[in-house]
Parts: structure tokens; C-alpha cells; sequence
């Protein structure tokens, strides 16, 4: 794979790739994590670079147009999510990362790409052959719970770090209700005992990030009551537990996550009535502030799911959606239509509606500080 305008072996890829699991970490991400560097002084970015600090891109196929690569060297994007289309075989997606990387800096920022997937386990993984192959129902069923979860989070580890990836969108919180319903469906749920969840999420919290690789929890505060019909890709989703269900069930598995020091927390698009009547949790003050850090504590980085997702179809295009993300509290932008615009468009939103104030500057600059901060702590071990 060639950036252009760069050349790159194929086999230095990989051995970017995978020094950041021997400890070494990429080269930006060396740069970025010396003693100190979270709270060093920071180049000055512009408005706009400050926004793609907090979005993440995403682009079709197997090979990142030149506009992609442009970006990130003008500073303007904070991360790329990768999906099976983009990884026709490990050595290719291994030699993008790397280009990215390296594109990265050459940009004015000081901290190295969200690089990102979803390696869940079972069918949920983008890289093949991959660890983890068991499922969270697995995992969740087996002898010995917590050891096959903690034996699940570094595997997945490996797989991001052999490739150079540093970011997984794992692990599924989410406590199951019944057989076979949204979660259940594909084994994307530990259990539907919220101690088991608790107990399953927490170690694969702390093998993966102890080997450098940033976790997600998701999808607060919790889809497990979603029937096999109910998707927030492709439609609303309305789930109606009464709020001392959602703080006993749903949102219990995080908090053993937020002990663990899970780095980022996603959100569903989904609606609570019982916390919030008008706004999915994304977009939901209420469940993000109130929620979440308030009631939970937690004061790592927030991530939406997908910007493009069906059931915010009523509340208008990429840029009304990253507005009303970033109002809710969302520290980062998932823009994953596999379309290069629709980060751009995130960008020029966030960044105009911080200029104008309709976005409370303040606000903004604790978010892409929390987004920064974690940032230069990739590749190190927790």
C-alpha cells in the first residue's frame, strides 16, 4: 500500500505495528508520551483543528483517499475507526496504519490518531485471524468467567497492537434480557446477571488497557432490554425500564468499569423515557452529565456510536447531530458512514458552534483536553 506521495515497506509496517505491544509504542505515540507530556504546554491549534481533535473518520474499501491523509496532516482529525471492508488481509490494514501515523506527524498536533475497532470476540471482529474468538455469551458461560474475560481483553490487545491499532471499541455491557434479542442474538452480551457483566467487563478492562490498548465500555446506560427488532442503526428505539431497573441492571456493570478505569464510555441511541423523554442518551444532558459522570463518576473520554445511525433520522444531518452531541457532554464524534465528508462536516459543525458560542467554550476546551490527555498516554501500560 502506497500514501500518496510516500513510500512505504510492508514489512516496517508490521514491525510499527506490532513494537507497540512490546512496549515500544509507534513513533507518534513515543513522541507524544514522555514523562509529563499530559499536562505539558500544547502547540496552539486553530477552531477547526481543535474540532477534529474530537472527530473520528472513516473511508471506504481497503485503500484511505488522499483526502484522508491531507487531513490528518492539517490536523483536522482525531481518529479513524476501521471496519472489515478496510482489512482485506492484516499486512495491508498494518502498512495504512502506519502511513496514517506517519501523516500524523507531519500535523501540528502532539498526540498520536485514535486508530480504533470493534474486536468484541465471536462475529464482532474486524481483524481475522484475531483474538478473541469466544463471544461475551461464552465467555459469560464458561468455568471460569473473569479468567476467560481477562484471557479475552489481551487477546483482542494483541490483535489491535499487531496490526498498530490502539483503540478497541469493546467491551459490550450491555445485561441481556432474553434469548435471542438484540444483544443475545449474536453473543454480544456476557450474561443477563448485571454481576456477571460487572465482573466479566471489568477484567477485560484491565487486561486490555494494561497492555496499552484503550477500552470502551458500551452502550451506556445499557441496551440489554433491546428486542432482536429493536436497532438504532436502522430505526428509534424506545426502552421503557423505570429508572431504578436501569441504575440496578443497566448501568451496573459500569460502574465495576469506571473502578477499573475504563478509558472511554459509548453511548446508545437509544431513548430512556424514565431518564430522559425527549433525546437519546448521545444527546441526552440528562445521561451523559447526569448520568454518567454525576451520578457514576466517570471522568475519562465519551464517545457517540455511529453519527449516521438510522434512529436519529429526525433530528437532522451530521452537523445538527455533532452539535447536540458535544451540547450533551460527548467528548468524541463517531463518524463511521465510510465516507470522508461526513467527518469533514463534523468538523465544520463543532467548530463553528464553538466560535459562536452556541457551544460553551469552556465546555469544549475540558472536552478536547480529556480527548488530548488520553492521547498522549496511548502505547504506555496502565
Amino acid at each position: 500500500m502506497r500514501n500518496p506521495g510516500r513510500p512505504i515497506s510492508r514489512r516496517n509496517a508490521l514491525v510499527a505495528g506490532a513494537s507497540l505491544l512490546g512496549g515500544l509504542g509507534l513513533s507518534g505515540v513515543a513522541r507524544a508520551a514522555e514523562p509529563g507530556s499530559a499536562g505539558r504546554r500544547r502547540p496552539k491549534l486553530t477552531p477547526r483543528q481543535e474540532a477534529g481533535q474530537r472527530v473520528i473518520f472513516s473511508y471506504p474499501g481497503p485503500t484511505p483517499p488522499a483526502t484522508l491523509f491531507d487531513l490528518v496532516r492539517a490536523g483536522e482529525v482525531g481518529g479513524v475507526i476501521f471496519f472489515g471492508e478496510n482489512i482485506p488481509d492484516l499486512a495491508q490494514v498494518a502498512a495504512v496504519v502506519a502511513d496514517l501515523t506517519a501523516a500524523n506527524e507531519e500535523s501540528p498536533v502532539d498526540a498520536p490518531l485514535l486508530l480504533m475497532t470493534d474486536q468484541e470476540g465471536g462475529i464482532v471482529r474486524r481483524i481475522k485471524p484475531g483474538e478473541p474468538t469466544l463471544t461475551e455469551k461464552q465467555i459469560g458461560a464458561s468455568a471460569d468467567p473473569t479468567g476467560a474475560a481477562h484471557d479475552a481483553g489481551i487477546g483482542a490487545a494483541q490483535s489491535l497492537a499487531g496490526v498498530g491499532m490502539n483503540t478497541n471499541l469493546a467491551p459490550v455491557l450491555d445485561v441481556y434480557r432474553e434469548a435471542g434479542n438484540f444483544d443475545d442474538q449474536f453473543g454480544r452480551s456476557y450474561s443477563s446477571d448485571p454481576e456477571v457483566c460487572s465482573a466479566c467487563g471489568a477484567a477485560f478492562v484491565t487486561a486490555q488497557q494494561g497492555l496499552g490498548i484503550v477500552a470502551t465500555a458500551k452502550h451506556f446506560p445499557g441496551l440489554g432490554a433491546a428486542t432482536r427488532a429493536q436497532n438504532t442503526d436502522l430505526g428509534t428505539v424506545t426502552l421503557t425500564q423505570p429508572a431504578g431497573e436501569l441504575h440496578s441492571v443497566d448501568e451496573y456493570p459500569f460502574v465495576a468499569a469506571i473502578k477499573a478505569g475504563v478509558d472511554m464510555v459509548m453511548t446508545s441511541w437509544a431513548v430512556y423515557p424514565a431518564l430522559d423523554p425527549v433525546y437519546p442518551a448521545g444527546f441526552s444532558p440528562a445521561i451523559v452529565q447526569g448520568e454518567l459522570r454525576d451520578r457514576l463518576g466517570f471522568r475519562g473520554v465519551t464517545i457517540t456510536d455511529a453519527l449516521e445511525a438510522g434512529s436519529l433520522a429526525s433530528f437532522g444531518d451530521t452537523g445538527a447531530r455533532t452539535v447536540l452531541a458535544a451540547r450533551a457532554g460527548m467528548d468524541v464524534l463517531l463518524c463511521s458512514a465510510r465516507d470522508v465528508t461526513q467527518g469533514s462536516a463534523a468538523v465544520d459543525a463543532l467548530a463553528a458552534a464553538i466560535e459562536d458560542h452556541r457551544l460553551n467554550p469552556g465546555h469544549s476546551r475540558q472536552a478536547l483536553r480529556r480527548v488530548l490527555d488520553l492521547r498522549t498516554r496511548l502505547g504506555r501500560p496502565s
